[in-house]
């Protein structure tokens, strides 16, 4: 394992840090069903021993099992061996109080007295302003630096630049910041002269979404063609990790394993790592890749899930995927037919009501009201394609 040191800490992360929001689940049900906590805790602990010191969750994540089922995995001595990153969350909090009551609820699901990194959950401008400043949120995490409840306080962030800046700005105590960062997102969100920028205030930066959801993992023809033809042994989500690796200003990578053979390739791939690791060669391609998938994609879901749960039912997710799979991969007749024999009637992108809710929570600041309508009439009414959103 390669370590980086954690932004102005006297202290070393893992390259490779575990995110806690994807865990294999018994009915594959990746955003709602049980965790299968035999598979997940070995797989956790199978990271720590081979290096990995970064453990990183959330309130929300395994409809808020996530942080229950950690406590247990990180039994047996496993909780002395890692950093524990969760995060407040940041939306449910109407006045200070708020703070203190979700972090409490935290540290007894996560069965310890406290957590060495603490993030306010997603923060956008509006979020910064409206909940964080408004509601003292940022003396109420000082309180509980002091009594002893969070080590470090940091962010995660789903806006863009000026925003992300703001908020860097706006706290000169930040220990960290979490993006949303890959080859795709070079220009979205805080991008790379966000991660730069906070790397030059002093912050360790963690990345978040390296592999866009998985889609850099299994690319369309079109992209494994471009990769066939490169001479290039690397795998496609080799590729896309050394690329974030490469760079100097990223601390820690997080991967949402959820196969013992992800975590595997995950080692393997951090064991290899380091800045100036990639080739010319590997760099040119990489570009070529990017130019390829910015022409291909209509949808621009990482399927993150921070749009769930959907209070129709509608698997919003799941509907973009299906959507995107049929066009980038052309086959559409296989979207149309999970579609209409896999997905339950009341999941699909026809019993959108346009309440508008999930669009509030979507990192990506779809339009979903407006496509959802267009995923239906693709997949249900077998419309053509539209085109790029």
């Amino acid at each position: 394992m390669k370590y980086r040191k954690f932004g102005g800490l006297d202290w070393e992360a893992s390259v490779l840090g575990f995110g806690c929001m994807r865990f294999p689940t018994l009915d594959g049900n990746q955003f709602g069903g049980k965790i299968d906590e035999h598979d997940a805790t070995r797989m956790v602990r199978h990271a720590i021993d081979s290096g990995v010191n970064y453990i990183d969750t959330a309130y929300p994540y395994h409809e808020g099992k996530s942080e229950v089922f950690l406590a247990k995995a990180l039994g047996d001595g496993y909780r002395e061996r890692v950093k524990l990153a969760t995060k407040s969350p940041v939306w449910l909090i109407k006045e200070r109080g708020d703070f203190d009551k979700y972090l409490n609820e935290q540290l007894e699901r996560l069965q310890t007295d406290h957590v060495e990194f603490y993030l306010l959950h997603g923060l956008t401008g509006k979020t910064w302003r409206e909940t964080v400043l408004a509601h003292g949120i940022i003396a109420a995490a000082e309180d509980a630096k002091k009594d002893g409840r969070i080590g470090h306080l940091g962010f995660s962030f789903h806006d863009d630049n000026k925003a992300f800046r703001e908020i860097v700005d706006g706290y000169d105590k930040w220990t960290f910041c979490q993006i949303q960062y890959n080859y795709m997102d070079t220009e979205n969100q805080a991008g790379t002269d966000g991660l730069r920028y906070a790397a030059s205030k002093g912050l360790a930066v963690v990345v978040m979404e390296p592999l866009l959801g998985g889609r850099l993992s299994s690319p369309p023809r079109p992209i494994q063609e471009v990769l066939n033809g490169s001479g290039i042994s690397r795998s496609p989500s080799d590729l896309a990790l050394q690329w974030i690796w490469d760079q100097p200003e990223v601390t820690v990578v997080l991967s949402g394993m959820n196969t013992m053979t992800q975590v595997e390739e995950n080692l393997l791939s951090a064991d290899g790592s380091g800045v100036g690791s990639l080739s010319a060669e590997e760099r040119d391609m990489i570009g070529g890749i990017q130019r390829t998938y910015e022409s291909m994609v209509p949808i621009t879901c990482t399927k993150c899930g921070y749009c769930m749960p959907c209070p129709n039912g509608v698997d919003i997710p799941e509907n973009f995927d299906l959507y995107n799979g049929g066009f980038i991969h052309d086959d559409v007749a296989r979207s149309r037919n999970s579609y209409s024999k896999f997905m339950e009637e009341k999941a699909r992108a026809s019993a959108c009501i346009q309440c508008g809710e999930c669009e509030e929570k979507c990192p990506q600041k779809l339009k979903i009201s407006e496509l959802m309508p267009e995923v239906h009439a693709v997949l249900g009414e077998e419309k053509p394609y539209r085109g790029k959103e």
